[in-house]
């Protein structure tokens, strides 16, 4: 990732939105495409399994998947005061301590993280110009399950994002969203051993599930 994108990412993702986020978290629970990943990695199994969330915002996923009985695992973010909002739900849940946190680039931290049974990427992909660096970095921990949401690569799709990127230029924000080709995004996942289980597209967002075949654990 580019020093302006990590500079952006904190600016985008600052301590308002972070208490929005986890407000509406609260009175609604995961998002719609979240809760879509959430349901497909839980036709698996997630009890006692291990998760690495990569730039889990409020920590939707962690929640849920603690919850559901996942032992505990990681929460790696760009946003420091994602972590910090992540980290107090998970206080105020009482599984703080089934939680490790880590902040900075993924693809600068990655070696520090271990692998986990379950890794998700909810609406991350768009955040990176590198995706295949942070597919690589990624894909490498999943032991069990890779979960994606991530845009679709249609030509309104792209427009959309467009017009996204142009409001942040004119606004002078270094932070910009990315739609990277399906094809190109499956074959990196593919190359470490993952093949899709389960795919759901909707009109902006793709829901997919990687998995593998002679999974560890």
């Amino acid at each position: 990732m580019t020093c302006s994108q990590c500079r952006g990412i904190g600016l985008q993702f600052d301590r308002k939105t972070a208490r929005r986020d986890l407000g509406r978290y609260r009175r609604r629970g995961p998002a719609g495409t979240t809760r879509k990943l959430i349901r497909m990695l839980a036709a698996d199994g997630v009890a006692g399994r291990t998760f690495l969330d990569v730039g889990g915002g409020v920590g939707a996923i962690q929640h849920e998947l603690i919850g559901a009985g996942a032992s505990g695992g990681t929460h790696a973010d760009a946003s420091p005061a994602y972590l910090a909002a992540s980290r107090a739900e998970a206080e105020r849940r009482g599984h703080a301590d089934r939680v490790r946190y880590v902040g900075g680039d993924f693809l600068e931290v990655h070696h520090q993280v271990q692998p986990a049974d379950i890794v998700t990427l909810d609406r991350v992909v768009c955040c990176y110009p590198d995706m295949q660096g942070l597919i690589d970095a990624s894909a490498s921990r999943a032991r069990r399950s890779l979960g994606l949401v991530y845009p679709r690569d249609g030509l309104w799709v792209r427009a959309i994002f467009d017009l996204v990127n142009l409001l942040q230029r004119l606004r002078r924000h270094p932070f910009r969203v990315f739609v990277h080709r399906t094809e190109d995004v499956e074959r990196r996942v593919a190359a470490h051993g993952l093949f899709k289980r389960a795919h759901a597209r909707g009109l902006l967002w793709q829901v997919v599930v990687f998995g593998r075949a002679d999974p560890q654990a």
